[in-house]
């Protein structure tokens, strides 16, 4: 026993740092690698976490703990602060405080982040900064430690520092911005079991831009205000995001959304970048959190971008201790948004009769011939600075709705998209005996696939889908999935097929894509004749079909083939979508 009530402490002091701090903080120096550079270098991974296992050692008001696995083999890290005291039991922390969740270095060299939230972080605990009452801060300090360890100082072509910085690609090359939904790696689970551990009011995922020249060192992108809807979606287009900008002008930082162009000028009108689940704030507006990434811009010095992005980052802190109150009010409400039977927009377009005029500080730009390729290429020039108005696209409409079903029901052995769904909180109800049900079914009506591989799929787009009503028997222990949850919308956007980043369109259900059985056409020839025989309508229709339809008519097997499509040989599972919805 006393060997156990060992190994037990010796756990709990690894795994979470929140003890009582003994360490003589005078002797620590807590200037930052950036810092110490005068803002030409940014920390390495190894200092990074080290640096907060310092403060955490120094400051009973910060913790760090371990989580989880990543594809680097290499756990990743949450440090909490707050401000209360030590600890970082979120159920408890959630019913009087709100939580602002930091994320860094999901691009390692877009290193910007990593070092001003250890500024921050150190800031508030020394008293230089006032520190928030009901607000908890957590950082993942770096996301992505198989790109933060792949460090080099060429890759980020276009960049204007630091000297050394990580790879955009993670251990195993994914790009993790694109891999939310779809969870490939590690750290994407990982980065799921801390969402829903800490469940935050708000969301900010640090990165650097690319694209075009402007004046501006900060850009914002929002989570899309339309497609996020309801009570946030107005709160974060007309209230948040006006207070950011207001509060970064008083500090003598502008701002304007982040710039959606390239290779071409922006001062001809730009629209709002569209954050599918796939992206971090896509990922995180599923289960109602306010998102933003911070987007520096890539040619102004590194010291300034760092400066820019912690003033952002404790402006929307101020933002989020002033509103809090506010903000968990609308999140309880945003979850009476939607219900089965209400219609749920899964795609979106640009709205070009709606758009916001930006006071755009732009460079003049032209195309001139390239003395290198002798096409056209973009020059800008810096010594012509402007100030124009600019028609910013801002608003988007639906362009597929789906009525919202009472539940899906998920064969057992669809497991993959099972686990996920675990991963993400949701509950799922396994049927205990085997039983019939009538379910509203899809059958694959059409789809196009990208030629080219995209993230480690060949990822579906434009899917549309047949709809049916059948009696179905299901298994026991095949799992019923209501919609009445805190999950309904991660539900939508990976169940429904057409939407864009649905598990369909991400190629987990691919084998029904497939025809597992056919038929030999010296065999079937004969059948085929005697079937149309014996069926006058079906007759008629193949007779008009190659009365038509030329290509048709010159391709044997393509006449064969549709016969024994509209037999009962043809194998019901080909582009049958294996997940059905339940609507009584």
């Amino acid at each position: 026993m006393k060997k156990l009530i060992l190994l037990v402490v010796i756990f709990t002091s690894c795994s979470e740092n929140s003890k009582q701090k003994s360490i003589d903080k005078s002797n620590i120096d807590f200037t930052t690698v950036f810092e110490k550079s005068k803002g030409l270098e940014t920390a390495t991974y190894e200092e990074t976490i080290q640096y907060y296992l310092n403060l955490a050692d120094s400051y009973n008001e910060i913790s760090i703990r371990e989580i989880g696995e990543t594809d680097s083999g290499k756990p990743l890290h949450i440090v909490t602060l707050n401000i209360n005291g030590p600890g970082s039991d979120f159920e408890s922390l959630r019913a009087n405080h709100r939580i602002i969740l930091i994320n860094n270095g999901i691009h390692p060299g877009e290193s910007d982040g990593i070092d001003a939230t250890m500024m921050l972080y150190r800031d508030i605990v020394q008293g230089k900064i006032e520190a928030p009452k009901s607000t908890i801060l957590v950082t993942i300090p770096i996301y992505n430690i198989g790109g933060s360890l792949n460090r080099n100082s060429g890759t980020r072509t276009n960049q204007n520092g630091p000297k050394s910085y990580g790879f955009r690609g993670n251990a195993r090359n994914y790009d993790l911005n694109r891999d939310f939904i779809k969870s490939d790696t590690k750290n994407a689970k990982t980065f799921a079991q801390i969402f829903h551990l800490v469940q935050p009011d708000v969301f900010i995922d640090n990165h650097v831009s690319n694209g075009a020249d402007y004046q501006y060192t900060l850009t914002h992108l929002f989570t899309q205000h339309n497609k996020m809807g309801g009570v946030l979606g107005d709160y974060i287009h007309n209230q948040m995001m006006p207070q950011l900008e207001q509060k970064l002008e008083a500090k003598s930082w502008d701002i304007t959304p982040y710039v959606n162009v390239f290779n071409r000028t922006p001062d001809s009108g730009f629209s709002q970048f569209m954050d599918l689940p796939r992206y971090s704030t896509g990922y995180t507006t599923l289960f109602n959190t306010l998102g933003i990434m911070v987007e520096t811009h890539m040619l102004k010095p590194y010291k300034q971008r760092v400066e820019g992005t912690y003033e952002l980052m404790k402006s929307m802190l101020e933002i989020t201790e002033e509103q809090g109150a506010r903000i968990s009010e609308l999140r309880q409400t945003q979850e009476k948004t939607w219900s089965a039977g209400n219609t749920y927009p899964l795609t979106w377009t640009v709205d070009t009769t709606k758009f916001s005029i930006l006071k755009f500080r732009g460079y003049e730009g032209k195309m001139i011939s390239s003395e290198l390729t002798g096409a056209q290429r973009l020059k800008y020039n810096r010594s012509k600075p402007f100030i124009k108005d600019v028609a910013y696209q801002n608003y988007f409409k639906p362009s597929d709705l789906v009525t919202i079903p009472k539940a899906y029901v998920i064969p057992q052995g669809w497991h993959n998209v099972i686990e996920l769904l675990k991963l993400n909180n949701v509950k799922l109800t396994q049927i205990e005996k085997d039983t019939t049900l009538t379910v509203e079914s899809y059958k694959i009506d059409d789809y196009k696939t990208r030629t080219s591989a995209y993230e480690g799929h060949y990822v579906h787009y434009n899917t549309k889908v047949k709809t049916t009503e059948e009696k179905l028997r299901f298994r026991a222990g095949d799992y019923i999935v209501n919609t009445n949850q805190k999950a309904m919308r991660y539900l939508l956007e990976t169940l429904e097929p057409s939407a864009p980043d649905s598990f369909f369109n991400w190629n987990f259900f691919d084998t029904i894509l497939q025809q597992k059985e056919g038929f030999s056409p010296y065999v079937w020839e004969d059948k085929a004749e005697l079937l149309l025989k014996a069926h006058p309508k079906l007759q008629i229709e193949y007779n008009v079909k190659v009365s038509y339809d030329e290509d048709f008519a010159n391709n044997w097997f393509a006449q064969l083939d549709w016969i024994h499509k509209k037999s009962e040989h043809y194998e019901k599972a080909h582009l049958q979508y294996p997940i059905y919805r339940l609507n009584k």
